[in-house]
């Protein structure tokens, strides 16, 4: 009986084991403004790719805003209800979770966003730089028109990110005095390729071969603006985007494919990059302070056109 009571008690000792280390698990919340997007897609992979490598066995919620800052202030309400260890919210706009943002601070819930633009109670932003980005991709559009031309002006002012890219080329378009605007639209992100595609129907429609470019603010909407013009029988569109995904790549090296650039922004780095700080942070005891340096940290990006893009081709 002795041999049964000794196996019991150890089976028993196991299972505490076990149950302490459940409940001492990391527990993350992943806010996401938009699952739908690619960016954002990408950025969650490249944080399970570094949670595989790194033998990491975190529990990990995902909750959807899609497209709602309404949404993505009542996500990080409940996640900071639960008492997570940490949240990372991507691509976001924040200016309707300051009560949210605050519950979390108070509840001593570390904070990381990903493209979302620095706000008080965020241990930092990791991004790129979104006016470098538009900087380098503008006006090569511009130059590839020879500075002349009608140009489509897409534009998503509810992301910092996409907002700050399109204030540049408007800033840029005043010393490119021969280009002209046909039109201006805000995407509406709730359904943004959807909505891309029935604005470009229209404008298809409107001004037919009298469009020589678009400008969009990142890839998908340049590539339902591709998609849009082919099918009204315009091909000989200059179209350019922001991300570089490879789909949008595989796109810019086609010979005679619409798209003649991207930037290619390395999101996967971003994610990989959110969960070393809340592993230092959260698991290691570390000050916030030296692990993290900066309130915005920007990663580069560089731009892709026909004569490079084989080199960001997926190897």
């Amino acid at each position: 009986m002795s041999g049964m009571w000794r196996k019991t008690a150890i089976v028993a000792a196991a299972q505490l084991l076990l149950g302490a280390i459940s409940a001492h698990a990391t527990n993350i919340a992943w806010v996401h403004a938009n699952a739908a997007a690619q960016s954002e897609q990408r950025v969650k992979a490249g944080f399970d790719a570094w949670l595989k490598s790194s033998g990491k066995d975190w529990n990990v919620s995902v909750l959807d805003s899609g497209g709602s800052g309404e949404r993505t202030a009542s996500n990080l309400q409940d996640a900071a209800s639960r008492g997570v260890d940490a949240i990372i919210i991507t691509m976001a706009d924040l200016r309707a979770s300051r009560a949210a943002l605050d519950a979390a601070v108070a509840a001593k819930i570390p904070i990381v966003t990903v493209d979302s633009g620095y706000v008080p109670g965020v241990l930092a932003d990791i991004t790129t730089n979104n006016w470098a980005m538009s900087a380098d991709v503008s006006p090569y559009l511009l130059n590839e028109l020879g500075g002349k031309g009608n140009i489509i002006f897409l534009r998503m002012a509810e992301h910092h990110g996409t907002r700050k890219r399109g204030d540049v080329m408007a800033t840029i378009l005043k010393e490119y005095p021969d280009i002209k605007v046909l039109a201006e639209h805000n995407i509406k992100y709730t359904a943004f390729f959807e909505d891309t595609t029935s604005t470009m129907q229209d404008y298809a429609s409107r001004f037919g071969d009298q469009i020589n470019a678009v400008w969009a603010p990142w890839d998908e909407p340049a590539q339902a603006s591709i998609n849009a013009l082919k099918a009204a029988g315009l091909s000989n569109v200059k179209v350019i985007g922001i991300d570089g995904h490879p789909s949008a790549i595989a796109e810019v090296c086609k010979p005679d494919g619409m798209m003649i650039a991207t930037v290619s922004q390395p999101f996967e780095k971003m994610g990989a990059q959110a969960g070393e700080w809340i592993e230092d942070i959260v698991v290691k005891k570390e000050d916030p302070a030296k692990v993290i340096p900066s309130k915005t940290v920007y990663l580069d990006a560089p731009l892709v056109t026909k004569q490079n893009c084989k080199d960001f081709l997926p190897k």
